[in-house]
């Protein structure tokens, strides 16, 4: 099972590391990531395996949700079954 984070929010210092470490602390595995600097917003996407995590879903979303909140950024996980419906051209997504 895989799954999507999303990291948006002004730029600072330590963005990928304290994300990382909040993934690490539960061990889920970084298999890619995106990050880019538009003006002085900081995006990433990260794809990650969570079969080996060591807690649920919900408790992961919670986790990723605080470190969001002490970095000031909007930090969400998905699982990729939703993700790739939500833009699967049979399923009306963007690729229209």
């Amino acid at each position: 099972m895989k799954g999507i984070v999303s990291v948006i929010g002004k730029d600072r210092l330590g963005i990928i590391a304290d994300v990382s470490t909040t993934l690490t602390e539960q061990s889920v595995n970084i298999v890619d990531l995106s990050q880019t600097i538009l003006d002085d917003y900081f995006t990433m996407v990260m794809l990650v395996d969570l079969e080996t995590m060591k807690c649920s879903f919900k408790e992961l979303s919670d986790e990723l949700e605080k470190c969001g909140q002490r970095l000031g950024l909007s930090v969400k996980i998905q699982h990729q079954s939703i993700f790739d419906a939500m833009h699967n051209l049979e399923y009306g997504g963007f690729n229209r």
